[in-house]
């Protein structure tokens, strides 16, 4: 019990100190508020100057979320900036909405200063200002914010609505508002995910877990890399669930933790367990940042066992599997392992190229074929970077006056994201051995340990995939092994990759490593 009170109280006071440092952060410099600007605004004549109605807010806007999303934010930054919207702007002043105090607080501390600077570049001008307010989650958007990752036109999952409409059970007659804790982003829907090779399990287990929920795959706990689509499952779970009248509670793992110190600092823990105990559904998004925090990890032990118990469902995504996690308690992470663990791969080129075509069209862009194509095969590492490069042509487009072609989409790619080349195969198994412990002379060598000879077929397969090389020139630079010994390697781990989840995570990180300068 000393333990955990010491653990719990190193944790209240970097609470403290992290409210210190934000604190010193905040913009209270501008002569006037955010609400008497606005008011301000509501009183513009009509007869506003040609310079000013000139510029789009909106569209400005866009083009700042693209660039947020180009620089692969963390998941706290992507949330804060997908649920903002422009609610006025007036002679280079943005008043930017946001959904709720705790984004406000957050963007005013982090990101008002990110967020200048990239309006003064993209606008040309010396200098602009932002302030940020409140906006009811009720508030229409403008018509042409950004529509979510993965988005599809209704008609693209008919199957995925019809089945489970099936057995939908009877909503409740509590208002929806009231059956949601947290903030649930109601475009992330099951119709509106792009469901390709790289995800189909995952979106499979999440339709099964809203049929019956508590009672199949509990908890289930996705996990994959950067900008795949997990927060979007996470949220399609909870927004079928709150439409049966079940009472979901969404929150982010860094939520979580902020709610328990808030709690152990003022004495309300009662309250905190009340308040993530007494629903059906909790959804916890990016369960990787409770790693090393002993009071957060006891108090979620705690909690999932209580609703687990109940026959509450439960849901968790990371960028890693629950192996991987350093630093965790063993009891927790077999209660990760304990239910239905699924991961979410990068997309294909053919599921790259649909979620291409579905954005623009959804966003009414007309986007030619060759453009999209070309994004698709410049663009490999995840969805939101697809969304942005998008973004970030057509807005090039529109603000130049230019039309969208191949060779203008070329050269923003040229500068948002340069294509990369492998590395010299010499390197790819340097690289590779390191991977593994080894040497490059464990590879080139004689010796057919399991491990190493694992090992070996693995660069065996990268030389040829990503370096191209021919079987003879594989086997010349792995020791002179005879080409048949070079395609048996390559064919096996082939095979496996569609069977482990372990080597699908290996080739992916080699991969990237092999493409770093």
């Amino acid at each position: 019990m000393s333990t955990c009170r010491d653990s719990a109280a190193k944790e209240v006071a970097l609470e403290h100190s992290d409210h210190e440092l934000d604190g010193s952060l905040s913009p209270e410099k501008d002569g006037f508020s955010a609400d008497s600007l606005l008011s301000e605004a509501l009183r513009t004549p009509a007869n506003a100057t040609q310079a000013e109605t000139a510029v789009d807010p909106h569209g400005v806007w866009r083009q700042v979320l693209a660039e947020f999303a180009l620089e692969m934010p963390s998941s706290q930054l992507d949330a804060c900036i997908q649920a903002s919207q422009v609610l006025h702007y007036e002679d280079g002043h943005f008043i930017v909405g946001l959904p709720n105090a705790y984004y406000l607080d957050w963007a005013q501390a982090r990101l008002r200063s990110k967020i200048k600077r990239k309006l003064a570049s993209i606008m040309q001008r010396s200098s602009v200002d932002v302030s940020f307010r409140v906006a009811p989650a009720s508030q229409p958007a403008h018509a042409n914010k950004p529509a979510p990752l993965y988005e599809a036109s209704s008609s693209a999952q008919p199957h995925a609505a019809e089945s489970v409409q099936a057995q939908r059970p009877t909503p409740s007659t509590t208002p929806a508002s009231s059956r949601v804790v947290g903030m649930l982003n109601s475009k992330y829907t099951f119709e509106s995910f792009v469901v390709g090779k790289h995800n189909r399990l995952a979106f499979t287990a999440a339709e099964m877990v809203v049929r019956e929920p508590g009672q199949r795959f509990n908890p289930l706990y996705i996990y994959g890399g950067v900008g795949l689509g997990k927060t979007h499952l996470l949220n399609a779970i909870g927004n079928r669930l709150v439409e049966t009248g079940c009472k979901v509670l969404y929150c982010s793992a860094e939520q979580f933790t902020h709610d328990l110190v808030n709690a152990i600092r003022d004495r309300a823990t009662d309250q905190f367990r009340a308040k993530y105990r007494e629903i059906d559904v909790l959804l916890v998004d990016d369960i990787q940042f409770i790693v090393g925090k002993e009071s957060t990890q006891e108090e979620l032990f705690h909690t999932f066992n209580h609703l687990h118990a109940a026959g509450k469902q439960v849901v968790f995504t990371s960028d890693c599997p629950p192996s991987e996690l350093p630093r965790i308690e063993e009891r927790l992470r077999n209660r990760f392992e304990g239910g239905l663990k699924t991961d979410i791969v990068t997309p294909d080129f053919d599921t790259r190229l649909a979620i291409l075509r579905t954005k623009a069209d959804r966003q009414g862009m007309h986007v030619p074929q060759e453009v999209l194509e070309l994004i698709a095969q410049r663009i490999e590492s995840n969805v939101r970077e697809l969304e942005g490069a998008l973004n970030h042509v057509w807005m090039y487009a529109v603000m130049q006056a230019q039309p969208v072609d191949s060779r203008l989409a070329a050269s923003v790619l040229d500068r948002v994201a340069p294509q990369r080349s492998v590395c010299a195969p010499a390197r790819t198994i340097e690289r590779v051995a390191a991977y593994f412990g080894l040497t490059p002379a464990d590879l080139t060598g004689r010796r057919r340990t399991a491990d190493i000879a694992h090992a070996r077929q693995v660069a065996m397969y990268l030389l040829r995939t990503e370096n191209n090389l021919s079987l003879p020139a594989i086997g010349e630079h792995l020791g002179g092994r005879d080409h048949s010994t070079v395609s048996h390697g390559i064919d096996k781990i082939a095979v496996e990759l569609q069977r482990s989840e372990t080597v699908r995570q290996t080739i992916v990180r080699l991969r990237e490593q092999l493409y770093l300068p």
